[in-house]
């Protein structure tokens, strides 16, 4: 059997046993999943009367849907990185190191069960948005497909990361704590308010950063709303994230002894 014969059947067999634990366990799942559906009705319900600006709360459904929609992506890779710092502390790992298998298909195996599980999330997430309000009635089937592409690009993107954080961490608890920023940041993007509501010296850090981009890419996708210089900053964030998280992880799962 060739190398990338047997890394393809050894990566399913991964595959395979990361989605049996998210099935059995699916606790962590739901958990990490109720976060952006209670904000999306929070500020929906509670805030969106004053945060819509008189705007209507259809109108600022159709503004928050798109960074409810990246933020749920960060949530779920949080469990990616405790899945990972657990197999790392229970010995696991170690075990698959003594074993005829091909050594990548073990990250790779996290990688893809988890960009599934948070498409999984954002069609959930996605379902409940429109039983609230939310019609994307201008987008092409060409948009729509873009806005898909997009949203699969980020959560490899985020996903190398949280697997590079829950290797680095010596336990699950550490690493949920480490890859809160990829639930965080939303919160300083452009998710809920536009940028120019936002004080001067503050507005270059939320613009900046891998949120920002991404989400008024995908509110202009969905919404017909100006992309401009965003899509290509959205696209070099993703790659950018992708690649770090993939060396950082490989160097670190390479060299870890246990």
């Amino acid at each position: 059997m060739s190398s990338f014969a047997l890394a393809v059947r050894d990566s399913s067999t991964m595959l395979r046993r990361n989605l049996l634990h998210a099935r059995r366990y699916p606790s962590l799942t739901l958990n990490l999943l109720l976060t952006p559906v209670m904000l999306l009705l929070l500020f929906v319900y509670i805030f969106g009367g004053a945060m819509s600006a008189g705007a209507g709360r259809d109108a600022y459904i159709a503004y928050l849907v798109p960074g409810i929609l990246l933020m749920t992506i960060g949530s779920t890779t949080i469990g990616t990185a405790v899945s990972v710092a657990t197999d790392m502390s229970e010995g696991i790992i170690a075990r698959f190191r003594t074993m005829a298998i091909h050594r990548g298909s073990i990250l790779i195996g996290h990688v893809i069960g988890s960009v599934l599980q948070s498409v999984l999330s954002v069609v959930l997430v996605g379902v409940v948005a429109v039983a609230i309000g939310f019609r994307s009635t201008d987008a092409t089937a060409l948009e729509w497909l873009a806005a898909f592409g997009l949203l699969v690009l980020f959560a490899t993107a985020l996903t190398w990361i949280a697997v590079g954080m829950g290797l680095v961490s010596p336990n699950a608890e550490a690493a949920s704590n480490n890859a809160m920023p990829l639930i965080l940041l939303p919160l300083i993007s452009s998710a809920f308010v536009p940028l120019h509501s936002m004080p001067g010296w503050f507005q270059p850090i939320a613009e900046y950063q891998p949120f920002t981009p991404a989400i008024e890419t995908l509110r202009g996708l969905l919404l017909g709303t100006g992309i401009g210089h965003n899509g290509w900053l959205a696209v070099a964030w993703c790659v950018g994230l992708a690649v770090l998280g993939y060396f950082w992880s490989a160097s670190k799962f390479d060299s870890d002894p246990k």
